[in-house]
């Protein structure tokens, strides 16, 4: 029977370990470069995987992730950072980790295996039929990543699966299988490697795609990060002064009267009368900015 991808041995590393440095780390870039290739030939069914997600989100969903080993570490990189970027409430990215919050800090092989835990944990954390979840593994096998998405299934949960072998249970029982066919480890099986790499390229376009959707990206500006900190508050002045094409005094000062919300600062900006207006045309537009943007236009020059 032959090995499944993510573990075959390739020829053209044979005697590896007795290469110069330079040459070995020139084969670790060459093939993380294949990786990122196999991203590029799954952009449709992440496409079409990101746009059902948004939607489910959009109506008040929640963005669950679940994974074991360093694909489950890489699913906790990815929803830790939505929040901060997009302005997501946390309770709506969870993540199911199979070994638990443990794992962050020394991975336990065998929790891998233990389906009865992710079954668990999918029953604690509610999942229904207004959720998506992302299970990742990258043989596709992992019992921890297939039970949780057996068990969403069951709970109509919308699934997403992300593996980098074909044909394996955790594509096939998925609502929008993702294949990364990347190609063999330099280190054969060390699938932090190219698969991980795949995986984080893939869950950083699935998490982008979304966030853009929910319409919290705004020609390329994160119009919905948490200005809490001076660093933010002045990347919110630089966005504000780009979106709205305004001085960086005007948008300070839009900024101010906003309580940091860059979206709201952009329609103050862009001629919204007060801050409650453009609060209202925003709600009524979903947060979108570009959708609100539209209507304050519309609205002006009904009025002028």
């Amino acid at each position: 029977m032959p090995l499944p991808r993510t573990e075959e041995t390739s020829e053209r590393y044979r005697g590896i370990d007795t290469w110069p440095a330079a040459e070995i780390l020139a084969a670790i870039v060459a093939a993380q470069r294949e990786a990122i290739d196999a991203v590029g030939s799954a952009i449709p069914a992440l496409a079409r995987a990101g746009e059902a997600a948004s939607e489910r989100i959009r109506d008040g969903g929640r963005l669950i992730y679940a994974g074991a080993g360093s694909s489950g570490l890489l699913a906790q990189v990815d929803a830790l950072e939505l929040p901060g970027t997009y302005g997501l409430a946390p309770e709506k990215v969870q993540v199911l980790l199979a070994g638990g919050r443990d794992a962050l800090f020394a991975i336990p092989s065998e929790a891998e295996d233990d389906a009865g835990e992710a079954e668990a944990a999918v029953h604690a954390v509610g999942a229904s039929a207004a959720d998506v979840l992302v299970a990742v593994s990258a043989s596709g096998r992992t019992p921890y990543a297939v039970a949780a998405l057996k068990r969403a299934n069951a709970c109509g949960t919308l699934t997403i699966a992300i593996a980098s072998n074909p044909a394996t249970p955790l594509l096939e029982l998925a609502d929008h299988p993702v294949l990364l066919a990347t190609p063999p480890e330099v280190i054969a099986g060390s699938t932090r490697m190219n698969a991980g790499t795949a995986q984080k390229c893939a869950l950083n376009m699935l998490s982008t795609l979304i966030g853009m959707r929910l319409g919290h990206g705004f020609d390329g500006l994160m119009v919905n990060v948490q200005a809490d900190n001076d660093k933010l508050r002045r990347r919110a002045v630089g966005i504000v002064v780009h979106a709205a094409r305004v001085s960086e005094a005007r948008a300070t000062e839009a900024i101010g009267a906003a309580g940091n919300e860059i979206k709201p600062a952009i329609l103050l900006c862009a001629g919204a009368e007060g801050i409650e207006t453009a609060r209202d045309i925003l709600a009524s537009h979903g947060g979108d900015v570009r959708a609100s943007l539209g209507a304050l236009a519309a609205a002006k020059r009904k009025a002028g």
